[in-house]
């Protein structure tokens, strides 16, 4: 424990969104975003401009940011594999440094949730297996003729849970709060009201631009997310205005949340931070969801204010979330385990010399991916491995939206940049790790289910599976 008393250490609350593109907020200078009580904050905080979520998957993403490890060290490798009942978590050592700490909504980072779908998906993924979804983006969208407001009804009971929470705490002041606030918008399905539409300008939102050339791995991902069918421009329109209309609402929710703690008195004592555990695609690069590495999917929002932030800050230099956890230490005044793999941001929120290293590191191994792939963002270059095919190269600031492949012209910068990335992480070893657990995991399950259950649960998670794709997993399989 920290040795300032209780009663000076600063309260901390972390609200969490999901999939929610760190890009669509006015103060990131998104054009059709709607979104002032983000704006607000940042304007009196901090704005991380380039933020970037560990792995663009809801599971192995939130595992990453709450073990303060990377994926291939934490082996959060899918939604059903994250962390284990008894790993330290930030929330441990918030416990063990006095904090009360107390958990609103989602969290997400355990291991055994979601559906058998996507565990089956992830580990039949190296059989070059697409397990396509029964519906993409095209029968994934709408809006309800409500007057509702509060149409994400579950969010908002969570900020009614929040605000209660915080007046009763008010009232009875002990020990410092750490407070975790977990929403599940705006993830798909694209879904809101007129209320929210209205607030967003159908003149502000624009088609995205169709990529230079396709990938075989990307061509994979949109096969198994379902988005086969063709969106008339009207249609793509529509559905990227909603998710910014999804935004909007996310966005008032947390107004009233940092509003009600500037009602109660508890604002000047509070360190706020904004976060999303990953992206959403809106239909760039032809795909919706999340899992690839492309910005849309992998950039997320961070926003800090509190006791010491410097206000209307932006830092430009990538940070990710694994970096949250020794971040939440110094807030706390606790001590940093040695196996922390991320770098304190309060140097960036304080105005002190930055200490953070001039990279940062995402990783994807799941269902909607045939092969393990790795980010490396350093400087404007954004390099993408996927392991047994080529590479990608993105210069991000003269093209933010990743429309052109740069790795086949400048092979002196791919040579340096995968130096780089190697000297962080061996991704051949990683990826075959992660196979490795997909097979064991698919091989002892085949062993114990019945050809009944085999067949049926293999019927539920491929679309249209065959005897096409029993052959593939049997050629799979047969390599040892």
């Amino acid at each position: 424990m920290s040795s300032a008393t209780s009663s000076r250490r600063p309260n901390i609350l972390l609200i969490s969104s999901d999939s929610m593109d760190g890009r669509i907020m006015g103060c990131a200078g998104h054009p059709a975003a709607n979104t002032p009580n983000f704006d607000r904050l940042a304007s009196e905080g901090v704005l991380f401009q380039n933020a970037y979520c560990n792995s663009p998957q809801c599971c192995p993403s939130r595992a990453s940011m709450w073990s303060g490890k990377h994926v291939f060290s934490c082996e959060a490798w899918n939604n059903y594999k994250g962390l284990e009942p008894g790993d330290p978590t930030f929330q441990t050592c918030l416990d063990d440094a006095g904090y009360d700490t107390h958990i609103i909504g989602r969290t997400d980072h355990l291991s055994g949730r979601h559906s058998w779908n996507v565990r089956l998906n992830a580990w039949l993924r190296e059989a070059n297996v697409a397990g396509q979804q029964k519906a993409g983006p095209k029968q994934r969208f709408g809006v309800e003729e409500t007057d509702e407001v509060r149409f994400s009804e579950t969010d908002w009971v969570r900020v009614e849970e929040t605000v209660e929470w915080l007046r009763a705490r008010a009232k009875s002041p002990g020990d410092p709060f750490f407070l975790s606030v977990g929403f599940l918008q705006p993830h798909p399905s694209f879904v809101t009201t007129p209320y929210w539409l209205d607030r967003i300008d159908p003149n502000k939102v624009t088609l995205p631009p169709v990529d230079e050339a396709s990938h075989p791995v990307l061509e994979f991902m949109k096969i198994a997310k379902g988005c086969t069918d063709e969106l008339t421009d009207e249609e793509t329109l529509l559905i990227r205005r909603i998710y910014y209309a999804m935004v909007a609402e996310v966005d008032a929710m947390v107004g009233e949340i940092v509003e009600a703690l500037q009602d109660t008195g508890l604002g000047d004592s509070t360190w706020v931070i904004n976060i999303s555990d990953h992206g959403e695609m809106n239909l760039e690069h032809g795909q919706y969801l999340k899992n690839s590495l492309y910005e849309s999917s992998v950039r997320v929002p961070l926003i800090v204010n509190g006791p010491d932030a410097q206000a209307g800050c932006v830092i430009e230099h990538p940070v990710s979330l694994v970096d949250i956890f020794p971040t939440l230490m110094d807030m706390a005044g606790a001590s940093k385990p040695d196996w922390l793999e991320g770098r304190s941001l309060m140097p960036e929120l304080t105005g002190a010399p930055s200490r953070h290293p001039d990279w940062v590191l995402s990783e994807y191994h799941s269902n909607f991916q045939n092969t393990g792939s790795f980010m490396l963002r350093s400087g404007k270059w954004k390099y993408i491995v996927y392991v047994g095919y080529e590479p990608q190269l993105f210069d991000v600031e003269e093209d933010p939206e990743e429309v052109r492949n740069l790795a086949p012209v400048m092979a002196e910068i791919v040579r340096k940049l995968d130096e780089k990335l190697r000297g962080i992480v061996d991704y051949e070893e990683v990826d075959a790790r992660a196979k490795a657990y997909d097979r064991r995991n698919f091989v002892a399950w085949r062993a114990a289910a019945s050809d009944e259950e085999y067949n049926e649960k293999m019927r539920q998670a491929i679309r249209g599976y065959g005897d096409d794709d029993e052959a593939k997993v049997r050629t799979w399989l047969a390599k040892g």
